[in-house]
């Protein structure tokens, strides 16, 4: 059935998206986008909204009893970088043709604001739903992804049946994505002046040849067919010494690696022990941990360790999703991957929550200083995500 979207639920829902934009909700400071998410959720007629814990916003429709059906969008965004050289004003949602450009359009408050316009069409269209439809905006995604949906299933108790995860994937239909681990290796030296470099063991070089060693490692990774090569970065490194005329002691450096399908954190850190057994220097590797205060004052811990996940394509909730996009929009959508990591690390990597991802916008505008979305893909996916709820919870 095709839910109605009339032009002024198109304009509302663009008017929120640019209160959206307009707000700035980097990690651990979401609190002013959560309240005007739950003012429009209340707005639109969620039956029940509330923020939990950590700070998520959580509403719900529905008449219980059936399945649970969790749309899930981050309200955090990534800092700006340069906001002197975007070429459009980060902060004030400007519409141009019918884009919407600004910080966190595209990831993923345009998702974000779909999900609660959907539970509008719902409403307007006077349908009610078996089970419950829950829209979560959650908190600190962009830093440490799973973490609120891991406080939303363990501690708040509310396990869904099925996840859709409104991330950036141009309306095509996503079945997982690779892992992620962080590490971090500390590599030792020997202190000496630097007017003689031969007194002392140099931490920095030594650190150079584990970083040569990762970069032969590289090629050498697994491969799986569906979620492709596992990938391995050195993405900062630092180092310690008594002033800039010695020779440091110490030198740490950060490895950022995606897990493909058959790797395992504990393969990970092998390969880099390995290295470190191989150069003969002294030097530990460890997982890092990702420590937080949410803006509710909500103390966040967690290993930055993410397992890769993939849906089957036969699965009844990918099955559904392709056939509502299909029948709502006209295409049969694509089947694929996100290539970066999203929420499903947990709900489906470590819950086993059938999920897949489907949103509006361009993966390659997120993170960027040209970050935009086409406010006509926003309203296909309202209404594709009203569709699905249907589909998969029926409806009275």
């Amino acid at each position: 059935m095709n839910i109605p979207f009339r032009a002024d639920q198109a304009k509302a829902m663009a008017g929120f998206l640019q209160d959206l934009v307009r707000i700035p909700s980097l990690s651990t400071h979401e609190e002013g986008v959560a309240k005007r998410v739950a003012d429009e959720m209340r707005r639109v007629g969620f039956a029940d909204v509330w923020t939990d814990r950590i700070g998520n916003v959580i509403g719900r429709v529905g008449q219980g009893g059936g399945p649970k059906l969790l749309l899930n969008g981050h309200m955090d965004t990534v800092d700006l970088g340069g906001p002197a050289r975007w070429p459009h004003p980060p902060y004030e949602a400007v519409i141009e043709d019918g884009i919407l450009y600004g910080r966190g359009s595209c990831d993923m408050k345009g998702g974000l604001a779909a999900m609660v316009y959907a539970v509008n069409a719902l409403k307007d269209a006077r349908i009610e739903l078996n089970g419950d439809l829950y829209v979560v905006a959650v908190v600190q995604e962009e830093p440490c992804e799973g973490l609120a949906m891991r406080v939303l299933v363990e501690e708040e108790g509310i396990r869904p049946d099925y996840v859709v995860l409104g991330e950036p994937s141009n309306l095509q239909v996503r079945l997982g994505h690779r892992g992620r681990l962080e590490m971090r290796v500390d590599v030792w030296g020997k202190a000496a002046h630097a007017s003689a470099p031969s007194l002392g063991d140099n931490a920095i070089h030594n650190a150079a040849r584990l970083i040569f060693g990762i970069e032969l490692l590289a090629p050498r990774l697994a491969t799986d067919e569906f979620l492709g090569q596992g990938t391995i970065a050195v993405t900062e490194i630092e180092s310690h010494a008594a002033s800039r005329n010695a020779v440091p002691d110490c030198c740490t450096f950060y490895i950022d690696r995606r897990l493909t399908l058959g790797e395992t954190e504990r393969k990970a850190l092998a390969e880099i022990q390995n290295i470190i057994n191989t150069e003969e220097v002294g030097a530990e590797v460890v997982v890092t941990e990702y420590q937080a205060t949410s803006y509710t004052g909500y103390e966040c811990r967690a290993r930055n360790a993410f397992p890769a996940w993939v849906m089957p394509e036969d699965h009844p909730l990918v099955q559904a999703t392709v056939r509502c996009v299909r029948e709502t929009l006209g295409d049969r959508p694509r089947l694929g991957r996100w290539s970066f990591s999203t929420d499903g690390t947990y709900t489906a990597g470590v819950a086993n929550i059938p999920t897949i991802g489907l949103g509006p916008g361009e993966e390659q505008y997120a993170h960027t200083r040209d970050e935009q979305i086409r406010l006509n893909d926003v309203v296909d996916a309202a209404r594709v995500y009203a569709r699905l709820a249907v589909e998969l919870l029926g409806k009275r």
